[in-house]
């Protein structure tokens, strides 16, 4: 037994020796009455470990370690029984609440003591523990905020890889569709977006090496008041003041925050990325006025390889980031506007769930973003206007839409809904915009809602576009 760590014999939930021991099912073992508490406080029969759930409200005894932990005890007491007073060679019986150290009873009556408070040693011992834990308790806590921390900075550079891939992927077989003169053009793009994985995979690296850091200085502060905690009451009182002094004197940074600007920016890569290169063309190509930018589309939703159009399907799990919309199953063009006209028709079809419009974030005077959206919606057979700053209306729509054209003008204060088959205006909402505004696409239809590409032809001082 000597030459296992205390730690074997330590329960994970209050970090003391275990005091009957129970088993979960998946081979964890903990206090009895710790893992009750637990789960009483989870509201769930799961494992503080593992998290995998117990079908067992009442664990058998793990009789093996109980035994185990009771020979440790029983080896522990004889060393603490054996302190003795250095000066009358007596058992240290009592604490000096004034001299806080441990006496002897000759000490409490001697001059050097007189008038001074005492308490049993294992009273005085229990009181400071409980000081101890009090202090240990927000370096715990943030450890646990850390964690996590270092968890979804390890999720995202996983899925900047997997960004890097998907996208290094779309982009050969774009370049593959042109002629033998692009292929130069092909290796610089591959090259500036290695070098964006490079820089951002980097940038992310330093910021898990930091989170690695401050977890092991932290890590190490809990495990040595840990072990001190674990240790007899004399020895523990001895070393009190310097392990309370260590704790206080451990700065609690502030807790980590997301990094901004974290993932490939795939619009970058692959927005228009034909008409960026229309120069080296010298032909008639197509140009989309707006791109779905996939680091603000909910994980709910499918965005095409090119990244105009999108479906309800669900991706799974994404990283957290500052870009992703909080509305559900949404998603926003990769360019805002802030002046201008601006113009782009979505073909809807025979999507039964969808709304259209632009998304702006208007800073308020506590410093939050209060979000605002200007949009029509098709949901249950019916066609509706809404703004979150004005009021719901019902819009006169005899036909089911196929094709919508979306026109801004931000300077006029205007933004037009129209039929695109009929080019009959369907709705205008009238506003003072001040902020930026995105476009806003929302839909739980697996149809596919897309933005349809312009057709430009380019002269001389003159750029012409024509739908």
């Amino acid at each position: 037994m000597a030459s296992r760590s205390v730690d074997d014999y330590s329960c994970p939930v209050c970090h003391e020796i275990f005091s009957d021991p129970v088993v979960l099912s998946c081979s964890h073992s903990f206090c009895k009455d710790c893992l009750q508490r637990w789960w009483r406080m989870k509201g769930s029969r799961e494992c503080p470990c593992c998290k995998i759930r117990s079908s067992k409200s009442d664990p058998p005894r793990n009789l093996v370690l109980k035994n185990l932990c009771e020979a440790l005890l029983a080896q522990q007491a004889p060393a603490e029984s054996e302190a003795l007073c250095s000066l009358h060679s007596e058992k240290l019986k009592l604490f000096c609440l004034d001299h806080q150290q441990p006496v002897c009873v000759v000490c409490r009556d001697s001059k050097m003591h007189n008038s001074h408070k005492f308490r049993p040693i294992d009273e005085a011992a229990a009181d400071q523990k409980e000081a101890l834990q009090k202090v240990l308790k927000p370096l715990q806590e943030r450890l646990e905020i850390f964690k996590e921390a270092k968890c979804n900075c390890n999720q995202t550079a996983d899925h900047i890889k997997v960004q890097t891939q998907n996208t290094e992927k779309r982009i050969k077989e774009q370049f593959k569709k042109l002629h033998d003169f692009l292929r130069k053009e092909e290796e610089v793009r591959i090259s500036a977006l290695r070098e964006e994985e490079k820089q951002k995979s980097q940038k992310m690296k330093e910021k898990i090496e930091a989170l690695n850091r401050e977890i092991a200085a932290l890590s190490n502060t809990i495990r040595t008041t840990e072990v001190e905690l674990r240790a007899d009451d004399i020895s523990f009182l001895k070393n009190y003041k310097a392990a309370l002094k260590r704790i206080q004197q451990r700065p609690l940074l502030d807790d980590p925050e997301l990094v901004s600007g974290a993932l490939l920016d795939e619009v970058k890569h692959l927005g228009n990325l034909t008409f960026n290169i229309w120069n080296k063309m010298k032909e008639i190509i197509t140009y989309t006025p707006v791109i779905l930018d996939p680091n603000t589309a909910d994980h709910e939703l499918v965005l095409s390889e090119d990244l105009t159009s999108v479906r309800h399907g669900g991706r799974g799990q994404l990283p957290k980031n500052l870009e992703r919309t909080k509305f559900s199953c949404s998603v926003l063009g990769s360019e805002g506007f802030n002046s201008g006209t601006h113009c782009w028709e979505v073909a809807v079809g025979a999507n039964r769930d969808w709304e259209l419009g632009v998304l702006g974030e208007h800073p308020q005077k506590s410093g939050r973003l209060l979000s605002v959206l200007w949009r029509i919606m098709f949901s249950d057979g019916k066609y509706t206007a809404f703004s979150t700053v004005g009021s719901e209306k019902d819009l006169p729509v005899e036909k089911q839409l196929q094709k919508i054209r979306v026109h801004l003008d931000f300077d006029e204060g205007k933004l037009e809904f129209s039929d695109v088959d009929t080019d009959t205006l369907i709705h205008t909402f009238t506003h003072t915009f001040t902020y930026t505004l995105f476009p806003y696409i929302y839909t739980e239809n697996q149809v596919p809602l897309m933005i349809f590409p312009v057709k430009l032809s380019v002269k001389v001082g003159n750029l012409k576009g024509k739908i």
